[in-house]
């Protein structure tokens, strides 16, 4: 039987294998960025293992001109520098793939597949025979590997040496080290192998005006247009780099011209509890102040959120996921922290919730969190995971409107005062459930209140009187249907034929979502689609749902719990909404979405909830 060649042009998905601590990602994505420079959409994903080096860790990047940007799952083309993961490496190869591997000692012939074509290139011969340093031949490697790859694929050179050359502008002592190592791989590959392979690469004008940037990046961009002036934190994967960006630019802009003084701090915590403190702390006195973690450190915030929700304080909290519980896996995404945020702390708290799923969100809704948390007066906590928080994103340029105004919310000045207005910290004078809050020292007699975790009345007296406090939570409760008229919609795509089925998801799923429900369009299968935006959900989730006979709720946690919100919030029963999960620590897959739907409609699915693990064993769900 002769074997069919995956052939392609600008459509395929790569997976680099490489060792952790070998300076690998930064050829991977030298390798990525070339591709986005040459016009091609891409999406890259950096697997990494928690630990500093040793371990195995792969770097996959989706190829797809139409623009799909989530995982498709199956890999076309495996490059493996690693013994450690070969035998895994090869096997996830799809049949008709390449399996591309250093030579320089021979293929295990127990590895061996007779439905891929396997190639092979001497990159650690080649860097012993031009190197004497061992550093510079385990960094030098993974550049001449890229270098072969632009051979074996057929990619434009001089893009590669182009973005070496940025990248190091103003050391030639670097530049033409690296540029020489990727001439290595590419003259060998040139003189020694037939190319290009049936997957190549051509310039292509697919990415427009899009950029490539991570997520906490963009958060962090959010934070200082947004009028962030303190951040305190407690360093955490993957929610460290929010604030590492959030200081890069407070250094450029944050600066008095005059004196030189910085209008910005940032702290340091003990622990995540201590910080959200000071965030909080440094909100009620007025500015504008946030903080970022993960899991355990929400575990640790929730306390003190239930302060800030229940003494109405305004908080921002970027929450970047990663799978859990307890330590979990630390540098592995998932979508699990929905339930534990959205009731954050003990008693009756419900805490508002937004869901960006590209950078050009992260950035928008970062900045929005401000505005929401000060007009809403209550914690806002933005909801983004690994994925989107830490690898490079295609998205939409970031835009901000210089004319606009931040919301400071219900805030009486001295001047209104004086006026004599009456003033109660938790007196409901509008009707929308929102009081009128002052800032410490607005005027030397007028407008103190005492903020406590206590019961209290609408003076801000403490008070145990059952009435008062009762009051006092259905207000709260009231707030919560004002609230749902500021938080983002969410976006409905209507299949344009007419439908009983749906699916909704959110986040980082959408991407993948998008692909999978093409995938079964193309079947006959036509469904309409919801991305949700935020929490509290508003009336149009409630109909978008109702008008649907069945509803699949795409998320990546075990437990299915934006499924387990959406019924609490509007009773809707387990037969109306069907879980599509993922929670292996990847990305989920348009494969794997496709493949749980057609179960489900198929009729295969009748396992009870807890046990759907087995729909994500077989090779598409990766």
């Amino acid at each position: 039987m002769i074997m069919k060649r995956i052939e392609s042009v600008n459509d395929f998905v790569i997976k680099f294998a490489n060792v952790n601590g070998t300076g690998s990602a930064s050829a991977n994505n030298l390798f990525a960025k070339a591709l986005f420079r040459m016009g091609i959409p891409v999406s890259p994903k950096n697997i990494f293992p928690s630990n500093i080096q040793g371990l195995p860790t792969w770097y996959e990047v989706r190829v797809n001109d139409k623009g799909y940007l989530g995982r498709r799952g199956g890999i076309d083309i495996a490059l493996s520098v690693n013994p450690q993961s070969m035998a895994q490496d090869i096997r996830e190869v799809l049949p008709g793939g390449y399996f591309i591997y250093d030579d320089t000692k021979p293929l295990d012939l127990r590895l061996h597949r007779d439905d891929i074509s396997i190639i092979g290139v001497p990159l650690t011969r080649i860097c012993n025979e031009q190197y004497d340093d061992p550093r510079q031949r385990q960094l030098f490697k993974n550049v001449i590997y890229v270098g072969a790859l632009a051979a074996l694929l057929d990619m434009d050179f001089k893009v590669l040496t182009g973005l070496v050359e940025d990248q190091f502008k103003g050391k030639k002592n670097l530049v033409l080290p690296n540029i020489h190592a990727l001439e290595l791989g590419h003259q060998y590959v040139r003189n020694h192998l037939d190319c290009p392979i049936g997957i190549r690469v051509e310039k292509s004008d697919m990415v427009g005006d899009k950029i490539l940037l991570d997520g906490n990046t963009a958060l962090g961009l959010g934070a200082l247009y947004g009028g962030a002036t303190v951040a305190a934190w407690y360093p955490i994967t993957p929610s460290t780099s929010v604030v590492d960006a959030f200081e890069k630019y407070a250094k450029r802009v944050r600066i008095d011209p005059g004196t030189g003084r910085r209008n910005y701090a940032i702290v340091q915590a003990e622990d995540e509890l201590a910080a959200i403190g000071m965030a909080i702390g440094a909100s009620w006195n007025g500015a504008r102040s946030f903080t970022a973690t993960s899991g355990p450190g929400v575990s640790l915030m929730s306390e003190f959120l239930g302060l800030a929700y229940f003494a109405e304080i305004p908080t921002v909290l970027f929450n970047v996921q990663r799978a859990g519980p307890s330590t979990g896996m630390p540098t592995r995404t998932q979508q699990s922290d929905i339930l534990a945020c959205a009731y954050a702390s003990h008693g009756d708290t419900k805490q508002v919730l937004l869901f960006p799923s590209t950078p050009r969100e992260c950035f928008d809704f970062g900045a929005l969190s401000f505005d929401l948390a000060e007009r809403l007066q209550t914690p806002i906590i933005l909801m983004t995971d690994l994925d989107l928080g830490m690898n490079d994103n295609m998205s939409e340029p970031l835009e901000w409107d210089d004319e606009r105004k931040y919301d400071r919310g219900k805030v009486l000045t001295a001047e209104q005062l004086e006026a004599g207005v009456e003033f109660g910290r938790y007196l409901d004078v509008d009707g929308d459930a929102i009081c009128y809050r002052t800032y410490p020292g607005t005027h030397p007699t007028k407008g103190a209140f005492f903020t406590r975790g206590t019961s209290r009345n609408e003076y801000a007296i403490y008070t145990e009187k059952g009435e008062e406090y009762e009051a006092n939570m259905l207000r709260l409760l009231r707030k919560w249907d004002t609230i749902n008229e500021y938080v983002p919609a969410p976006i409905i795509v209507d299949s344009g034929v007419e439908t009983d089925t749906a699916v909704l998801y959110f986040g980082t799923s959408e991407e993948a979502a998008r692909e999978a429900l093409d995938y079964l369009s193309d079947e006959g299968i036509h469904l309409n689609a919801m991305r949700v935006r935020a929490f509290p959900f508003n009336k149009q989730v409630q109909e978008f749902i109702e008008r649907h006979k069945q509803v699949f709720v795409i998320e990546q946690n075990r437990d299915a719990q934006l499924r387990t919100l959406l019924m609490a919030e509007f009773e809707f029963g387990p037969d109306k909404l069907k879980s599509v999960l993922c929670f292996d620590g990847t990305p989920i897959s348009a494969r794997n979405i496709r493949k749980q739907i057609k179960k489900h409609l198929n009729g295969d699915n009748v396992l009870p909830l807890h046990r759907n693990t087995a729909l994500l064993r077989a090779g598409e769900s990766r």
